[in-house]
């Protein structure tokens, strides 16, 4: 198996956090020359997790050019083990049999996993007990550790095997959590494989398995140079080879069968596609078509019925594209007087609320205890439950009705210090000009383990109504990011972003959820924010003075 280093097993979770006592969760991270930075920063997050990990095993798969003990030794509570090469499969075989766990995470060494992604999984099982495996959405980051783009991703469905047939409806394996004993069960990872190796886990198992996602994010997926997925060549040869190893079982349903084919083809467009892309690039950037065209071969070769289809599919969309730089017809949206100006509330729910409240529904296990909502009480009573032992409401005007704190959170004195497990701020920042103050406002009356959950609008129009005077602000993911750091740990802060270019138009009109579909609304391009949140945790030693 490998020789183990040391094992030093502890517990780090936060104080005023739920545990997992007794659950025993083990998560596997895999090594091989990996940047010591994203080593670190992937170790940190999952010492980070509010719901702690019972045990963390590094198997360091025979590293050669970068070692990664100096960063290994700062965290005596792992187990390592160190073994000759023998790939990511076996890596990862390696881990999961050397844990204790009823379940197992598989984290890669250069992702990370967002602070409740354990949590979450968790409760997923809870509530789908008959579960081989759960997951959740993730994020894609940049090498730096900035956000992307959030990942929705498919759900399973009544036949689990069917979808996954179709495709990796998972995407990233990090936001994975097993039942170990289904890994002993199917054998773990097939070692043949050099790529694929959870999709074709993910196969096995929902065969005869049941399984369940959320649409909580979970993990973090970092895109750089020396990613696996980068060498297409490989990934679609082996992403076939998978699929072939289900022909046999999937043709002896018809529709199974159905989605064997449909898998195949897809597989051989997206990979077609996105070598026909790094063609273009290389041609437009001036670089070398060499390698990309010799690829491109390579590819065509394996899938040369899906270029020609492809092809035309790309020619199309750029011609479309074309046309439509020449004559845009904005339809009944294409004058200067907007559907609503009451942000949709007059046509139902506004598009903004939606991505609000997706944002608490998958935090809402942070409302809990004692908690502060400003304006009223609506979302804690709705996604506090019986949580929720006290719940207050903070607003500026003394006439408020639900108010028991009248304040102003930039100045805040009449606000107790520490007092706080959950503080709601939902579209409240913008409407304070002295965002420092107010931001330090709230880390003072938070719990040292306490959540704020923060959301502040990005393309929006201005409240015509008693906020358009005060309406200072509307931020991006990195201005929010950087206004809670001067306050709070880097660490402590993660970031979402919720729209895209056709919600915020739609917003920016007045129509309202119900009319657009969900794929629109679902859709994440942080170039066009509509809600930009963030989920921050006051540390447990944490002081009030200003973060350098």
């Amino acid at each position: 198996m490998g020789d183990v280093v040391n094992r030093r097993e502890t517990r780090v979770g936060r104080e005023n956090e739920p545990t997992a006592a007794g659950v025993g969760v083990s998560v596997v991270m895999t090594t091989y020359n990996e940047n010591p930075r994203y080593l670190a920063e992937a170790i940190e997050s999952v010492l980070s997790q509010t719901v702690p990990a019972d045990e963390i095993i590094v198997v360091d798969d025979g590293s050669a050019t970068r070692d990664p003990a100096p960063v290994l030794a700062r965290y005596p509570q792992l187990t390592v083990i160190r073994q000759s090469h023998r790939g990511l499969a076996g890596a990862r075989n390696t881990g999961w049999r050397a844990a204790s766990g009823k379940y197992v995470v598989f984290l890669d060494s250069d992702d990370r996993l967002m602070p409740e992604a354990l949590a979450f999984n968790l409760r997923r099982f809870a509530s789908e007990p008959r579960s081989a495996f759960v997951y959740g959405d993730h994020r894609l980051i940049d090498g730096e550790g900035r956000p992307i783009t959030y990942v929705t991703m498919p759900r399973p469905g009544s036949d689990p095997y069917a979808t996954m047939l179709q495709g990796n409806c998972i995407g990233m394996h990090a936001t994975v959590m097993y039942r170990r004993q289904v890994l002993e069960a199917v054998g773990g990872f097939d070692e043949s494989l050099p790529s694929c190796e959870d999709y074709d886990l993910y196969l096995r198992i929902a065969r005869s398995h049941t399984v369940a996602s959320g649409r909580e994010m979970v993990a973090e997926y970092r895109r750089h140079d020396a990613n696996m997925s980068r060498d297409l060549v490989k990934m679609l040869r082996t992403a076939l080879q998978v699929l072939a190893k289900q022909q046999a079982v999937a043709r002896a349903n018809p529709a199974h069968r159905k989605a064997y084919e449909q898998g195949r083809s897809a597989w051989k467009a997206f990979y077609v596609e996105q070598q026909l892309r790094r063609v273009r690039d290389a041609i437009r950037q001036r670089e070398p078509v060499g390698p990309p065209l010799r690829d491109s071969l390579r590819i065509w070769m394996l899938a040369p019925w899906a270029v020609p289809g492809t092809v035309i599919r790309q020619l199309g969309s750029r011609l479309r594209a074309r046309v439509g730089r020449r004559r845009v017809d904005f339809g009944s949206l294409g004058g200067l007087e907007p559907v609503s100006r009451e942000f949709g509330f007059d046509r139902g729910k506004p598009v903004d609320r939606r991505y609000i409240e997706q944002f608490l529904l998958g935090h809402k296990y942070d409302i809990r205890g004692h908690v502060l909502e400003v304006g009223d009480s609506t979302y804690t009573r709705e996604y506090g439950e019986d949580r929720v032992s006290r719940s207050d409401v903070l607003h500026i005007d003394p006439g408020a009705k639900q108010a028991t704190w009248i304040a102003d959170l930039a100045d805040g004195r009449e606000l107790p210090s520490n007092t706080f497990d959950c503080v709601i701020l939902t579209q409240t920042l913008h409407l304070i000009f002295d965002l420092a103050r107010a931001v330090a406002t709230l880390h003072r009356i938070l719990k040292p383990g306490g959540v704020a959950l923060v959301t502040v609008p990005g393309v929006s129009s201005v409240d015509r109504g008693e906020w358009g005077r005060t309406w200072y602000w509307s931020m991006t993911a990195a201005s929010l990011e950087r206004l809670l750091s001067g306050r709070f740990a880097s660490r402590d802060i993660s970031v979402s972003v919720f729209g895209n270019v056709k919600s915020a138009v739609a917003f920016l009109h007045g129509l309202a959820e119900h009319e657009l579909r969900p794929p629109e609304l679902d859709a994440c391009d942080p170039q066009y924010p509509v809600i930009v949140a963030a989920r921050v945790v006051k540390g447990p030693e944490a002081s009030d003075a200003p973060r350098p």
